[in-house]
């Protein structure tokens, strides 16, 4: 296998986990309709699917075709994670939001990853456009924290505790 196969496996793994992204944004956004935040996540769903759609520009730009296979396994599996239990039977659990943040943030951090490693093979693949891998990156760091306020509210609510976004301590520093 060369770098382009490699490089072919490694942006179609992306887009599967952006389908499955786009399924679960959508799906918070629709869980606040009519809430104060209804507007913020839906905002959050249609950046995650603007982003997808980024993807598959710069896959095409690069002449990499699309599996679509992987993309229908994980949006079947994004469905079937709805299915967890939640502590309760019918409806959302305060536990359903801190785990659906959660899920969004590790999604969003391998989105933001994808795009540092596309930037740094800019040089390599001129086909990449440098200036738009900085705004899609800028994006997901908007993102995390989007969801990292979202994601501190929801365990207040949910375990109880200070609520609101508080500074992350370093990894020196005890949590």
């Amino acid at each position: 296998m060369d770098k382009t196969t490699f490089l072919a496996i490694y942006l179609n793994d992306h887009l599967a986990g952006a389908a499955g992204g786009v399924a679960r944004a959508r799906a918070l956004a629709k869980a606040h309709e009519g809430r104060p935040d209804e507007e913020r996540m839906r905002r959050l769903a249609d950046d995650v699917a603007a982003d997808r759609g980024a993807l598959l520009a710069t896959m095409q730009s690069l002449g990499v075709p699309v599996r679509h296979y992987k993309s229908i396994a994980m949006s079947a599996g994004e469905k079937l994670g709805r299915l967890k239990l939640n502590g309760r039977l019918r409806g959302r659990s305060p536990l359903t939001e801190v785990v659906e943040a959660e899920a969004m943030r590790l999604g969003v951090e391998g989105k933001a990853a994808c795009w540092r490693t596309l930037l740094a093979l800019t040089g390599e693949y001129p086909a990449l456009d440098a200036d738009e891998l900085r705004k899609l990156l800028a994006r997901a760091e908007a993102q995390i924290t989007v969801l990292e306020e979202f994601r501190t509210v929801a365990a207040a609510d949910a375990f109880g505790g200070r609520r609101g976004p508080r500074r992350m301590p370093s990894p020196a520093e005890p949590v």
